[in-house]
């Protein structure tokens, strides 16, 4: 099996968003502000999807053949505008994205199984990507004080990169108990993520050394 590029990682990313932010969806009632960034994810997506399927679509011998399953991915990157937030057709969207996390589920862990030092680094990309989501969700959620100063999409999705890249500015910080519980989290989850990204620059750098001793 062939490494995955950077394209099909964000693939299987937003694959994985999808599923989760469907359960989000279904399971509570999400503040406007909560739906900014969904919206604003779910639009990364589809453009993400959309590429990718213009890609393989292009490299493929045999359109017809192609398209036997290639439909799935074709209406998975439409997009959620308002117009079609009615009923029917958003279930139908969103239980094409499942089809398509599922298709991509073989790839991942073929990938993860083969590639130990990459799967390490792309295993980092992922999470990091759906900590910076889902902690700005979060900390939407909880941060609802009156004297909060996180209150828009934006000011979360500000704080949750600054909180897990650990730089950390103070300019946007919780108040609640919950959401310090959620930064403590975070921070760790940072810390643990910058040692894997630093780890795998190294062992690039060494490998990239080793070859040109062995010419």
């Amino acid at each position: 099996m062939p490494k995955l590029g950077i394209l099909q990682l964000l693939v299987l990313l937003f694959s994985v968003y999808c599923i989760l932010a469907l359960v989000l969806e279904h399971i509570f009632a999400l503040s406007i502000e909560t739906e900014k960034i969904l919206y604003l994810f779910d639009n990364i997506a589809c453009a993400v999807f959309l590429i990718d399927f213009l890609v393989r679509f292009k490299a493929s011998k045999d359109k017809w053949h192609f398209m036997r399953w290639g439909w799935i991915d074709l209406l998975s990157s439409l997009p959620n505008f308002v117009f079609m937030r009615l009923g029917l057709v958003v279930r139908i969207v969103r239980l094409v994205r499942i089809l398509r996390a599922f298709k991509s589920s073989k790839a991942l862990i073929d990938y993860f199984l083969r590639n130990k030092l990459e799967s390490a680094f792309s295993s980092a990309f992922i999470f990091s990507i759906l900590m910076v989501l889902f902690s700005s969700l979060a900390i939407l959620s909880v941060e609802n004080q009156p004297n909060s100063n996180i209150k828009t999409a934006e000011d979360a999705l500000w704080w949750a990169f600054v909180t897990i890249s650990t730089v950390g500015y103070g300019d946007k910080y919780p108040i609640t108990t919950e959401g310090r519980f959620i930064a403590v989290f975070l921070i760790l989850s940072g810390m643990g993520l910058m040692g894997t990204f630093t780890g795998y620059i190294a062992s690039w750098f060494v490998k990239i050394e080793t070859k040109e001793e062995e010419k």
